[in-house]
């Protein structure tokens, strides 16, 4: 069984599983903080109706839940099972127990308060791969109450310096690897005052992670962070600009990620994703080589999970599901009014007269841009879409993507599905092209399946327009199309079409 709110949290990879009991674990917190009832929901009902989140003055999740844990599996003289599991490709692993990983991250929360000086509310960026001290140092920022702010490894120099500028962290943590990046960009950055290094070896101007951590004191006093307070910083993903830093608390990530928990792993049962929309054609075959469905779900690094096709729900291929318990959504117009079932307009979150606990606290340092996130009594996604008769949610696209050609919307994930479906295509960006006749119309960039490179363009792009006639309305077949050898994305590998519909509008 895999502790829910642990594996979310920490975004435990598949090598990974972070053990304990679900359902008990989720009721306890310190003394006297019940933090979450039993979420062994059988169906969509049943989670609307007993889904009762108690959100405590004061919660810390190493304190109230890791270290709660290590004191239960003392008190009932039970085997310790391993609260982190952690294997890579060459078979080494590491297995900590709930008692291991509280000594280590404690040690750890040293480092970052005794060599780094950090104090509660220093921000802290961690650039690592998916090893075991990626998630002591999760653990360790939770204890000290500093700010997390992970990053990939795939982030450029440029992505680096943005990211130390704009977050103003006081430490890096990182390997050899990115290193000298940072060593490129570090004089731009005048609040940046440590730099730890996950090394075996050492580097001129770094402290070694490793050497402090073997001769850090293993105790260490947790700090008591109220649940409004920031826990982890995520930069979004920049597909319609410049990412912005999304500021998470210690409730919104410790506590609210738990509705998101499907915890038993003895064989695969339940299958979720998340992210991007998945195109039909891929959940039939998923379907047909694993007799599962796909369970979508829809949410942003503001929001945590905003709908999802939850356990026990009838599944409507291609709809984003039904509302989170923890949110009430609603589709509404530029006017703040609800939409009925079947009219298109933004994806929205009420956030009066009561703002959901879950919900992101703010675009840290940008109050202007988290202000603009509100219309009315909503939070607005930036997304468009539609509610169904039955309630169920459709994604229509981001609200910059949707094409509006000679009256038209049209929105770039329908039509790319349907290219997905000819097996000529092998990846699909539909973006808005300049029209003189028609104020813009739909452009198709397309990468070709190694079958179809060398087939004649016209007339491949005839036979692609012909197929999205047939699937969709013959009106949201794409006029122009391009065949590219690849599409640009972002580092975590959703597409950019603001990139590709700028590309297209500067030819005017």
């Amino acid at each position: 069984m895999v502790l829910a709110a642990v594996h979310f949290l920490l975004k435990v990879p598949s090598a990974v599983s972070l053990r304990a009991p679900l359902r008990r674990s989720l009721q306890v917190s310190s003394p006297g903080y019940p933090v979450c009832t039993s979420q062994n929901f059988k169906n969509y009902e049943a989670i609307k109706q007993q889904y009762r989140p108690e959100v405590p003055e004061y919660f810390n999740f190493a304190r109230d839940v890791l270290d709660r844990w290590t004191e239960m599996e003392k008190e009932a003289k039970r085997p310790k099972n391993p609260a982190l599991w952690w294997v890579n490709g060459d078979g080494e692993e590491v297995r900590w127990s709930f008692e291991e990983l509280g000594v280590l991250s404690r040690k750890v929360a040293n480092v970052l308060s005794d060599a780094c000086g950090l104090q509660q509310g220093d921000r802290v960026i961690l650039i690592l791969p998916r090893i075991p001290e990626w998630w002591l140092v999760n653990v360790a920022c939770m204890r000290t109450g500093t700010v997390l702010i992970p990053g990939t490894q795939q982030l450029t120099a440029k992505d680096i310096l943005h990211r130390l500028q704009k977050s103003k962290a006081k430490c890096i943590i990182t390997d050899d690897s990115v290193a000298p990046a940072v060593e490129s960009v570090g004089p731009e950055c005048q609040s940046l005052k440590f730099k730890l290094l996950v090394s075996e070896g050492h580097r001129e101007g770094w402290l070694n992670f490793k050497e402090l951590l073997k001769r850090a004191p293993s105790d260490h006093h947790c700090v008591s962070t109220k649940h409004q307070d920031p826990m982890a910083i995520y930069f979004t993903s920049g597909t319609t600009g410049s990412p912005k830093m999304t500021e998470h608390s210690h409730g919104s990530y410790g506590i609210g990620l738990t509705v998101n928990g499907s915890y038993k792993f003895r064989s695969l049962r339940h299958c979720v994703s998340a992210g991007e929309p998945i195109n039909p054609e891929v959940m039939g075959e998923w379907k047909e080589q694993t007799g599962l469905d796909i369970h979508e779900g829809y949410g942003q690094t503001e929001t945590v999970l905003i709908c999802g096709n939850f356990k026990g729900m009838k599944i409507k291929p291609g709809s984003m599901g039904k509302p989170s318990p923890g949110y009430e959504v609603k589709i509404i117009d530029e006017n703040s009014n609800i939409l009925p079932p079947g009219k298109e307009g933004d994806i929205a979150i009420r956030v009066k007269p009561t703002r959901p606990f879950c919900l992101f606290t703010c675009y840290t340092d940008d109050p202007e841009k988290t202000e603009a996130t509100i219309r009315g009594n909503f939070y607005v996604t930036g997304d468009r879409g539609i509610m169904d008769e039955d309630g169920y949610f459709w994604f229509v696209g981001r609200a910059d993507d949707v094409i509006n050609s000679a009256g038209y919307r049209i929105g770039p994930f329908e039509v790319e599905s349907a290219l997905i479906e000819h097996p000529a295509v092998m990846e699909a960006a539909v973006v808005s092209s300049p029209d003189p006749i028609r104020g813009e119309v739909v452009k198709a960039f397309v990468v070709l399946t190694s079958d179809y490179v060398s087939r004649d363009p016209e007339k491949l792009m005839n036979e692609l327009q012909d197929h999205v006639k047939k699937v969709t309305a013959p009106y949201k077949y794409p006029r122009k199309m391009e065949f590219v050898q690849q599409l640009p994305k972002t580092i975590s590998g959703k597409i950019r079409r603001k990139e590709l519909r700028q590309k297209e509008w500067r030819k005017v």
